[in-house]
């Protein structure tokens, strides 16, 4: 799958939902956890550029995400990048854009980093 880089650099982004644990299996509860074993977040921020507003759902590695990430922090997005999905569920067709980040760091004075791996 095709990753495409996105360019953060005339954007300001804010968190619009505190990160949660990403759910592999909404049946069994069941947590997403990435090739290395690593526990997988999903955190949504709010993604303004001069044309647009957008809220974005952002898949990134727990020890990426800063602590204390609240609605409306201020964050800097490392390595984001964009990737066309595409899958078929009950004879129907879907398809989206995923959006993963390796860190989301707030940009909130006094606030922590993210966890070191």
């Amino acid at each position: 799958m095709r990753q495409i880089p996105v360019d953060t650099a005339n954007a300001t982004v804010m968190v619009a939902k505190a990160p949660q644990p990403k759910v592999k299996d909404r049946r069994t509860g069941e947590i997403a956890l990435d090739k290395d074993g690593v526990t997988l977040m999903t955190v949504e921020v709010m993604f303004s550029t001069p044309e647009e507003v957008e809220i974005l759902k952002l898949t990134v590695p727990q020890p990426g995400v800063s602590e204390d990430l609240t609605m409306g922090t201020p964050v800097a997005l490392t390595g984001l990048v964009a990737s066309a999905w595409e899958n078929e569920f009950n004879g129907q067709k879907r398809h989206g854009i995923a959006f993963r980040a390796v860190a989301v760091t707030s940009l909130a004075a006094g606030a922590s980093q993210p966890k070191a791996a």
